[in-house]
């Protein structure tokens, strides 16, 4: 994709920059922006592209794009302020930032290397361009020296779930990624392994305990070569933070924390909702800030909870009793209950209720049982490194629908 010319506009419409890189597109086609944005806005839409004829407009506001965070960096805060004290600046990063509209150098930490700001005036730090923007390998400054060599990994699983009425797995998939925070000096070879069923094959190895991953994607620093040929996951990683790769595992997933819920009706415009949970993991694992959002009727009030664990609020802007559990162990059951008064029970269908959706964490454990088999560090000058691991499960989108009724024995005398 690419971009025929950037403007950065005030709160009212007016054009504080502008940087035209193709020259294809009548600049005073701005002029329709504003007016569509707030059509937009005053029909309750957030919409991140916006059409005027054959222009088309990306809203930053409902879409950020790189520039921007570009900017947030230098500047901390984007405000009208500090685009006019720095546009000096500004107009340099949209040159590096964008080439004939397409996207170039959007990495700030390679940016700052030779456009740096202080105040409102541009210094330029080096007088020939870093070897970052030129060599092959653009994602890592050369020279980057660390007392203690250490590369952080942290494999982060996301469970997508959706549970109908019947207490039926309906849908699920697991998100997965692999994320680096590497310390490493000089411009150091790394190789991961992973128990990959693929991988696995390739060598006859006992594909009992590997994983079929689907629509894996890279950070650029993967060699895909390498993995295509013979799977192996061989790269020089940026600096820092960074996201090794991404993944999905198509599979049927237990719920990790079973729901059941049950409303019972009283004459005298009462509803008590009772909600049970159970963790359906291995008793030796924790669920950490475990969160049960269950929806309630709009017009509920006079809230009152009794919980075994944990506590439970009510959000009336949203609709919801919140029930929050701080620790939540393995194979133990927990409950709550709630009652709240209501103008007229008989006025609300409750059976067909949004679904309750969790939320939580557990550390050391992940539900595809991928495994990083090891992490091989090669530099020059030969040093030891250190590689850690950390497994987190976490909930993903997770739904459940099963409510049930219960009426009391005034309620079923009053219906008769």
């Amino acid at each position: 994709m690419s971009a025929s010319a950037v403007f950065v506009l005030d709160l009212k419409g007016k054009v504080l920059i502008c940087r035209n890189y193709k020259g294809d597109v009548d600049m005073s086609e701005i002029d329709h922006f504003f007016s569509l944005l707030m059509l937009q806005e005053e029909e309750g839409l957030v919409c991140p592209v916006m059409s005027h004829g054959n222009v088309h407009f990306l809203n930053e506001r409902a879409s950020p794009v790189p520039c921007v965070q570009v900017f947030t960096e230098y500047f901390k805060e984007l405000e009208e302020e500090s685009i006019q004290d720095n546009f000096v600046v500004v107009y340099e990063l949209l040159d590096e930032l964008m080439d004939f509209g397409f996207p170039q150098t959007t990495d700030s930490k390679i940016l700052q290397e030779y456009i740096t700001q202080k105040g409102n005036k541009l210094e330029v730090a080096k007088t020939k361009v870093p070897t970052t923007v030129t060599n092959a390998v653009s994602w890592r400054s050369e020279g980057i020296k660390y007392k203690k060599n250490e590369v952080f990994i942290d494999v982060i699983e996301s469970i997508n779930v959706l549970v109908n009425a019947n207490g039926s797995v309906m849908s699920s998939d697991i998100v997965g990624s692999i994320k680096l925070k590497t310390m490493l000096s000089g411009m150091p070879e790394l190789r991961l392994g992973l128990n990959d069923r693929m991988l696995f094959a390739l060598t006859g190895r006992d594909k009992g305990k590997s994983v079929a991953m689907e629509d894996v994607k890279f950070h650029q620093c993967v060699r895909l070569s390498r993995f295509e040929s013979d799977r192996t996951i061989s790269f020089i990683p940026p600096d820092g933070e960074s996201e090794l790769m991404s993944y999905r595992i198509n599979t049927h997933v237990k719920p990790l924390i079973w729901i059941e819920s049950v409303i019972e009706k009283f004459s005298h415009s009462r509803v008590e909702i009772m909600v049970k949970a159970k963790g359906q993991f291995k008793k030796q694992s924790v669920a950490n800030n475990v969160e049960i959002h269950v929806p309630v009727p709009s017009d509920a009030d006079s809230p009152k909870f009794k919980t075994s664990t944990g506590h439970a609020k009510y959000v009336p802007e949203k609709n919801l009793v919140v029930w929050s559990i701080k620790s939540f162990p393995g194979g133990k059951e927990l409950l709550m209950r709630a009652h709240f008064g209501l103008p007229s029970v008989e006025n609300h269908e409750l059976e067909g209720r949004p679904p309750i959706t969790v939320r939580f964490e557990i550390p050391y454990f992940t539900v595809s049982g991928i495994q990083v088999r090891y992490m091989k560090i090669i530099e020059k000058s030969g040093y030891q490194a250190l590689p850690w691991v950390r497994y987190i499960t976490q909930s993903g989108v997770w739904r459940v629908c099963c409510w049930t009724t219960a009426l009391t024995r005034a309620s079923r005398t009053a219906a008769a």
